[in-house]
């Protein structure tokens, strides 16, 4: 087990959103908003030793002033820790590579392979030609239906689609990236604990699986790592957001590396 930070950027600032309070051209629920740029975040995971964390622009692409600031301050971020980090949201084949050139180590895709709630095969074969299939990380962050099953939302968590989360859904995608980056979009930035049988789901797969796979969403506590670490043998990596000392939460980086290193 891995604890994969995070910098989530919107409105050019780094934030905590609950996830599920984000829309479009509606209010959302802030948990933190820094007054700090998003290099210092970068600094401090560098430093830390943390590669593997993933920086997400909340914008949409059609707001082109607020997203053009995301992206201002995820390349600062980049030029802190190269190589070090992830970039996602709004990334396409024609920008994929901007970003890796610019130092992430992969390019994170949810909405831009998906087509009116469907997975468009074009557009994923593109995106595995554009940034690698060792470069490239699907999103599939999802919430709970009523029948118990987890579906796969885009356009940062805001639309459903039609593919729901199973060992075969993940067995066939795992052939075309190197990881999976997976939010619990229900529980993202509550801070009131982790989504038992997502977590479990996944879990049980990566056991048999191997593939890498950081599950996100509703950590705060070190008992959750404790948690995802024997529902997936040890092997699921975990990102925690909200409940981070450095964005305003009650966990500090130096708690959550010693609890990850009990599960190896």
């Amino acid at each position: 087990m891995r604890i994969r930070p995070c910098i989530d950027i919107h409105d050019g600032k780094v934030k905590q959103i609950v996830g599920s309070s984000l829309q479009d051209g509606a209010s959302y629920r802030e948990n933190f908003v820094a007054a700090r740029d998003a290099d210092f975040y970068a600094s401090v995971y560098r430093k830390e030793q943390l590669p593997g964390g993933h920086i997400i622009l909340l914008n949409s692409v059609r707001d082109e002033s607020a997203y053009a600031a995301d992206k201002r301050q995820a390349m600062l971020a980049l030029k802190a820790y190269p190589g070090g980090m992830q970039m996602g949201g709004g990334i396409t084949p024609g920008t994929a590579d901007e970003f890796l050139q610019a130092g992430a180590s992969h390019v994170i895709v949810t909405s831009y392979v998906f087509r009116d709630g469907n997975l468009d095969r074009t557009h994923l074969d593109e995106m595995v030609r554009a940034a690698g299939k060792n470069h490239l990380v699907l999103d599939l962050s999802c919430r709970r239906q009523e029948n118990g099953s987890y579906v796969v939302v885009t356009d940062r968590w805001q639309k459903l689609t039609n593919m729901v989360i199973t060992a075969d859904t993940l067995d066939f995608l795992a052939e075309f990236c190197d990881e999976f980056l997976i939010h619990a979009a229900d529980v993202e930035g509550k801070r009131a604990g982790v989504e038992d049988r997502l977590a479990e789901l996944l879990g049980d797969w990566q056991q048999k699986s191997g593939f890498p796979v950081t599950y996100a969403g509703g950590v705060h506590a070190v008992s959750d790592l404790r948690k995802i670490a024997v529902l997936s043998g040890g092997r699921m990596d975990v990102t925690v957001g909200s409940a981070l000392d450095l964005f305003g939460g009650n966990l500090s980086l130096g708690e959550l590396k010693k609890a990850a290193k009990v599960h190896p």
